[in-house]
């Protein structure tokens, strides 16, 4: 059996490992991207390919990480359980190591989100045609669940207000029935 102090020091070298050989890869990809095709400094990306990045970036961090289409590729790194709060199902990591890390990375929008700006940037040098179809795609429905969230939003904290004040009704039929 390990001392606390010798696990600590494998965790810590675990995660220093890990963290190095993910910048590693991202540093990898962002030289090649520099080094090929016509150089960096023929690569442009205007205001409209931002906003279309940051909608497509969006909204495919949520779908590598929350989206139950892509549980069968997180299935190994991740599990989804059941929030405590009873509000849904969480994804959390799985195993150790390099199985966790990346099982980390994929469960956080934001993180995976990171990594989807450097792949469509990349990608957009690469192959900026079906590239920036496939952002307009993205971005479209990025834009559409940003606008359902926002609704989802408001009425739920309209709901609540009225059950807070006691104005909901306790169905829809009692509400039909009132108004005939």
């Amino acid at each position: 059996m390990q001392s606390p102090n010798s696990q600590l020091a494998e965790a810590i070298t675990k995660i220093l490992l890990t963290l190095i050989f993910l910048g590693g890869v991202f540093w990898f990809v962002t030289v090649g991207a520099t080094l090929g095709g016509g150089g960096i400094e023929n690569f442009r990306i205007d205001w409209l390919d931002l906003v279309l990045l940051s909608f497509a970036t969006f909204r495919l961090g949520r779908l590598i990480a929350f989206d139950r289409v892509a549980e069968p590729f997180r299935a190994p790194f991740t599990r989804t359980v059941k929030d405590l709060s009873g509000a849904g199902s969480t994804v959390v990591p799985r195993g150790k190591g390099v199985q966790r890390a990346l099982g980390q990375l994929i469960s956080c929008p934001i993180c995976a989100g990171t990594w989807v700006a450097a792949g469509l940037v990349v990608l957009m040098y690469f192959f900026p045609g079906p590239t920036h179809a496939f952002l307009i795609m993205t971005a479209v429905i990025g834009g559409a669940e940003l606008i359902h969230n926002a609704t989802e939003a408001f009425c739920w904290t309209g709901t609540l207000n009225r059950a807070r004040t006691g104005q909901i009704f306790n169905n829809r039929s009692e509400e039909d029935q009132n108004d005939r």
